[in-house]
């Protein structure tokens, strides 16, 4: 467990030669996280859903890192057929990728494409398996690491995780503590699998404590409401931490944290200052746990990891 205690971006190594992925890379964290590792030398690419402001994100970038080698491509975690659609078109190997995005608390229920729950399938089953269908190309890397986005609200979820698609009464904030919990529990059991099956990868999770970015305002979750929509983002931005400040977890967590780690801020109940061990909940401790939220995740998007066998 390391007890950093001013750890930032200009720590990070060199990550010339490095390709990495990161999701929901158009604004908050995301764009900080992504700016980073372009500063420091990585490929990046930027997996949005929105193409057109992806653009005009990376261009932002480049105002700043001149020397950022950035693309673009379309992703909406949402929708199976475009997260199959990325990995499909997906060629080389692949060093990073960085599970990002996400959606939080919509006031009313909704579904994606395929019939999930909007939050248990955006924020949870999206990354379940892009992460497992670019397997092969992380594992083609001689340092494959994956980093999973969580947040201090997993620790408003409950074993009601493995039922986070079920119909029936809807709660908007805890149902996205549920799909928070879900991101931690796959960032564990990912390290215990890959352990299992004698592969180098690295799965960790971080979360950005409470900083200002657009999640707040987004018109798929709270900002569904014109309140939240109009004044959240302004709170937001008075009193909690910059998104820079917030991406500093995830960035250490993309380079230097210790296999099946979970970083995050240190002060105030872990919504800011400066990064260590963040806590997780019993729930998220709990391997039988992880290990049947895997199982249901296979099932109800039929995608089963494709482990290599060692020999």
């Amino acid at each position: 467990m390391f007890r950093e205690v001013g750890w930032t971006a200009a720590q990070m190594p060199d990550l010339t030669g490095r390709t990495a992925i990161v999701t929901g890379a158009n604004s908050g964290i995301g764009w900080y996280t992504v700016r980073e590792l372009a500063g420091h030398g990585a490929r990046v690419v930027l997996a949005c859903r929105d193409v057109e402001r992806g653009k005009q994100a990376a261009d932002k970038i480049r105002t700043a890192v001149p020397t950022a080698d950035l693309e673009v491509a379309q992703l909406e975690l949402s929708s199976m057929s475009s997260v199959r659609a990325l990995a499909d078109s997906w060629s080389g190997p692949l060093d990073l990728l960085v599970n990002n995005a996400g959606v939080m608390a919509p006031p009313k229920r909704q579904t994606t494409e395929d019939g999930f729950e909007l939050q248990f399938g955006t924020n949870h089953l999206g990354h379940f398996v892009l992460t497992g269908l670019l397997l092969r190309a992380l594992l083609a890397t001689p340092a494959p690491r994956v980093v999973t986005v969580a947040s201090v609200a997993h620790r408003g979820g409950t074993h009601a995780v493995v039922d986070g698609n079920a119909s029936g009464p809807y709660h908007g904030q805890r149902t996205y503590s549920n799909s928070k919990l879900a991101n931690l529990l796959f960032a564990l059991e990912l390290q215990r699998m890959a352990t299992a099956h004698g592969l180098g990868l690295v799965s960790v999770a971080a979360h950005p404590g409470v900083s200002s970015t657009g999640l707040v305002g987004d018109p798929q979750g709270m900002g569904a409401k014109r309140f939240m929509r109009t004044v959240a983002p302004l709170f937001v931005k008075l009193f909690t931490q910059s998104a820079a400040a917030g991406a500093r977890a995830s960035l250490y967590a993309a380079t230097v944290a210790e296999p099946g780690s979970y970083t995050g801020p240190q002060r105030l109940g872990e919504t800011r200052g400066s990064i260590g061990a963040a806590r997780l909940s019993s729930f998220a401790q709990d391997e039988r746990l992880g290990r049947r939220l895997w199982h249901i995740s296979e099932e109800l998007t039929g995608f089963h990891y494709p482990w290599p066998v060692v020999g």
